[in-house]
């Protein structure tokens, strides 16, 4: 091995070390940013070393970098936080269509027609592009869902879980094929391509908005495992790690969306649960509401001792995130606790409270996750809930009919006093009514979220 060789070898452990290290720092709010650098440092090593010893042309390349970087600053300049989900879901979407071109091509221009390649090359190529290609059509129809586009219902029908199976084993004989003769194989590799793509969209049609949060980690992993497989296909030891790190920590991060709902991923995946049409088991009116207006809350908040707020995708859509932020200022000048509780799955993607609060420079130290709000929350005073539904709904502790029961909830109807700002009574994605609202210690505080909290900030500057 010469020194150049070496060089190229250290600048991937580096870069590995990098990934890892950096991901390590995403797992805290506090840390995140620097973690999300340091990774991004790591990745640009890496295409830095990758360039260097392929010996490319170079103008496609930059062409490339200039072409999809421009793209790249837009969309993360322009895209609003109710839109964050969606644009996850298709960058995942392109990740693991990358790894379908990178395989495909690399067998084009390498082994079409040619002499074959290694038997375990041979093997990981269709496999890379399976994957890749039920990300990307998966991925998709996620975006379509989640961008409203396409309706977040579940899309069912009999006999799909059998279509699914039948699926799977369809694309088994043309990759054996490819596998048996790869320099003849075109055919058989075109259709693998195909069956993924198909695969991909059945395997999300039946998932409804609920479940978007494990769907968007899960299409994480599998863009990681993608990715993998094509740095296996091109025997590049630096894709691999990075793949490898990419799909391990999707599907850890898809098994604590999964506990947090209390479910299981083939119930999420095959169950058909997460309508946001309707309302289901659980829908019984419990009484009649309480609302209250912002002048009658400022009376509330201003004897409380201590506020946590309860952030939800409805904070999301109304943009309130920086009057929020504003608001807590303004209690905890008038001498209140202010806490942020933030439910895994709140949102529509893993983590987007954490990045919504983040954004509006809320102080690390006031997120507050979910059992540990809950050990406390009979002694605070005010609880708010902006957005948030199925997350803060009793059924999923009292109602055994329920379909959410058994899944952790914040559970904010122990708190003194309960204030929702919601726009309307309608249910959220899971379809069921959220008993909730009609507590004895509740006030509906109906409208805008965000002008009605800049309502409340008027009524504590005046």
């Amino acid at each position: 091995m010469n020194n150049i060789d070496l060089l190229i070898n250290f600048s991937y452990v580096v870069s590995a070390a990098l990934f890892i290290f950096g991901l390590k720092l995403l797992s805290s709010p506090e840390t995140a940013r620097k973690g999300n650098m340091i990774s991004a440092m790591g990745m640009l090593l890496a295409i830095v070393m990758v360039l260097f010893s392929s010996g490319l042309d170079y103008k496609w390349i930059f062409l490339g970098l200039a072409i999809g970087g421009s793209i790249g600053v837009f969309s993360a300049k322009k895209v609003e936080m109710t839109s964050m989900p969606e644009m996850v879901a298709i960058f995942n979407g392109f990740g693991g269509g990358a790894s379908l071109l990178l395989a495909w091509f690399e067998y084009l221009s390498r082994y079409y027609g040619a002499q074959s390649p290694p038997l375990f090359t041979a093997m990981v190529m269709p496999l890379s592009i399976f994957i890749g290609g039920l990300t990307f059509s998966g991925s998709l129809i996620a975006y379509g869902k989640l961008s409203g586009k396409i309706p977040g219902r579940p899309y069912l029908f009999k006999g799909q879980q059998t279509l699914n199976i039948a699926v799977v084993f369809a694309v088994t004989l043309p990759a054996v094929l490819f596998v048996w003769n790869p320099a003849a194989g075109h055919p058989w590799l075109l259709a693998v391509i195909a069956v993924a793509l198909v695969f991909g969209i059945l395997t999300v049609i039946p998932i409804g908005g609920a479940d978007m949060p494990v769907v968007i980690s899960l299409l994480n992993s599998y863009s990681g495992l993608a990715a993998c497989a094509a740095g296996f296909v091109i025997q590049n030891n630096i894709l691999i790690v990075a793949g490898s790190l990419v799909g391990a920590s999707g599907l850890i991060l898809t098994n604590i969306m999964c506990k947090a709902m209390n479910r299981s991923l083939s119930n999420v995946l095959f169950s058909g649960f997460g309508s946001d049409s309707g309302t289901t088991s659980g829908g019984e009116q419990q009484g009649e509401v309480e609302p209250i207006s912002a002048e009658d809350a400022y009376y509330i908040f201003e004897a409380a001792h201590s506020v946590v707020f309860v952030p939800g995708y409805g904070l999301a859509a109304a943009q309130a995130q920086h009057q929020v932020r504003e608001f807590g200022e303004l209690l905890e000048e008038n001498g209140t606790e202010v806490q942020y509780a933030i439910h895994p799955v709140a949102g529509r993607m893993p983590g987007h409270m954490n990045v919504l609060l983040s954004e509006a420079n809320v102080p690390y130290d006031q997120l507050v996750e979910m059992e540990d709000i809950n050990s406390i929350i009979d002694s605070v005073d005010v609880a708010v809930v902006i957005g948030a539904n199925d997350v803060v709904n009793p059924a999923a502790i009292n109602d055994e009919s329920s379909p959410i029961y058994g899944m952790p909830i914040i559970e904010v109807h122990r708190a003194k006093t309960v204030i929702v700002l919601k726009r309307s009574m309608r249910p959220g994605f899971a379809g069921v009514e959220n008993a909730l609202f009609y507590g004895e210690n509740t006030r509906m505080l109906f409208g805008d979220s965000r002008e009605t909290i800049t309502a409340l900030i008027n009524e504590f500057k005046e």
